[in-house]
């Protein structure tokens, strides 16, 4: 990744080469930058922490070869899009990709999201339902269903990063300090075995270790955490709970990894209970929370099958 000069990565060291297209988009009163690639109907890719989108540089390539008109955006408070002081819920940010899908001229789109972008990706399917064709869920319950779990001590102990990101500014000068390697822990802590000793391993922290220390970057991303944690008993989040109550209708697909240290399998197991149209589970034996890279292959094929 190029850092200029100064040693401190800016927004522009994300737009990586690549045979896809850089640009910004305007909606909801921000700028989004995205990845694009591909033609055909549109399939939305929404990126997770501590990642930037090209997380999905495997199904971006994959999925336009496939015949899809392919965009992955960076979510509000990440890579190259803006990082204004505030709109890091999780209803607003699912109203960013709705609005996002109307900028690219189109009606709806198979939305594809992992981690927090899963989590954005089950409010889009909840609270804007025509915007969402049809639905692929990696690595995340649904907020309901992740609630209910966290009163269960294994996924309390699982979360332990996301309790410590409730503090405010320590987390982020954690995130970022130089001496030790706080992305590259996290991110051998909830992988599943094989990818952890492989160069493409090497490559990705090397990728998000400076994505996030772009000015702002490790901010947004722990203000996501901080609003999931203190909303929990706030009118807001109370408000936002009842509203997720509402069936899902897109047909829906979940893959979760079995060896997944960060969200348990367990923990994730019935959140078809939330999906009114057809609901799929798929668990992928011996792989952990980043399934877009621990598994490109199977990953894009199965989404590929569910959004055709």
């Amino acid at each position: 990744m190029t850092v200029p000069p100064g040693g401190q990565p800016d927004a522009t060291s994300v737009l990586l080469p690549g045979p896809w297209t850089h640009r910004d988009i305007s909606a909801n009163g921000i700028r989004l930058h995205a990845a694009e690639a591909g033609e055909g109907p549109l399939v939305l890719l929404l990126h997770g922490f501590p990642q930037f989108w090209w997380t999905w540089r495997s199904q971006l390539t994959g999925l336009a070869d496939a015949g899809f008109r392919v965009v992955a955006p960076d979510l509000r408070g990440y890579g190259a899009s803006d990082k204004p002081p505030r709109g890091y819920d999780l209803p607003t940010a699912a109203a960013d990709v709705a609005a996002l899908i109307r900028a690219l001229g189109e009606r709806d789109a198979v939305l594809v999201g992992h981690d927090w972008g899963a989590l954005v990706a089950w409010t889009m399917a909840a609270l804007h339902p025509r915007s969402v064709r049809r639905l692929v869920v990696l690595s995340m319950a649904h907020p309901r269903r992740l609630r209910a779990a966290m009163t269960g001590a294994a996924q309390r102990r699982a979360f332990r990063y996301f309790l410590g990101a409730q503090l405010p500014r320590l987390p982020e000068r954690r995130l970022t300090r130089d001496d030790d390697d706080p992305v590259a822990d996290l991110l051998r802590s909830w992988s599943g075995p094989g990818w952890t000793h492989t160069a493409d391993f090497a490559e990705a922290v090397d990728r998000y270790r400076a994505a996030a220390r772009i000015p702002q970057a490790a901010y947004g991303s722990m203000e996501y955490f901080r609003w999931a944690g203190r909303s929990q008993l706030r009118p807001d989040g109370l408000r936002f709970a009842r509203r997720m109550s509402a069936p899902i209708t897109a047909p829906t697909l979940q893959l979760h990894g079995g060896a997944d240290a960060c969200v348990l399998p367990g923990s994730a197991r019935g959140s078809g209970r939330y999906v009114a149209g057809a609901y799929e589970w798929q668990e992928l034996p011996d792989l952990g929370h980043f399934l877009p890279e621990e598994a490109p292959a199977q990953v894009t094929g199965a989404i590929a099958d569910w959004a055709a």
